[in-house]
């Protein structure tokens, strides 16, 4: 599968709204909400630490700009996210090219109702032996 963020950039399309030096935003297609944007940096990488500094701060603060954009003109909340799932074959609605989700938020809209309500069920109780565990393996690094 080609990749469509690259392709975006290699045909300088009309759907990508800011560029800077090394990154570019769009509105997420296929998308979870109106105003769902994607930070996307133009090198082709999977992970942040697959970029150099410039474009890891170039990525980051485009990433912000359009944080408080969403603040300002959007919504009263937001999710900013990346996910790294290489063992999900692409396709769809997974792009193995790095790219950072901005999602507007409001009090119990479509995406609380329909999936989050459901996360106190998700998480527990953080125990000591798993804070002893994690504590232990970060020390190493």
């Amino acid at each position: 599968m080609d990749c469509p963020f690259c392709q975006i950039i290699k045909e300088k399309s009309e759907r990508i709204l800011l560029e800077t030096k090394c990154s570019f935003v769009v509105l997420s297609d296929p998308k979870l909400m109106s105003g769902h944007l994607l930070v996307i940096p133009k090198k082709h990488v999977e992970k942040f630490s697959n970029l150099s500094s410039e474009e890891l701060k170039d990525l980051i603060d485009l990433t912000i700009r359009m944080q408080e954009f969403v603040l300002k003109e959007i919504a009263p909340g937001c999710d900013v996210c990346e996910h790294y799932r290489p063992f999900i074959p692409d396709n769809k609605f997974k792009v193995s090219h790095l790219h950072v989700h901005i999602r507007p938020r409001f009090l119990d809209d479509e995406l609380y109702k329909k999936v989050q309500i459901f996360e106190k069920d998700v998480f527990s109780k953080l125990d000591d032996e798993e804070f002893k565990k994690y504590k232990e393996l970060i020390s190493k690094i």
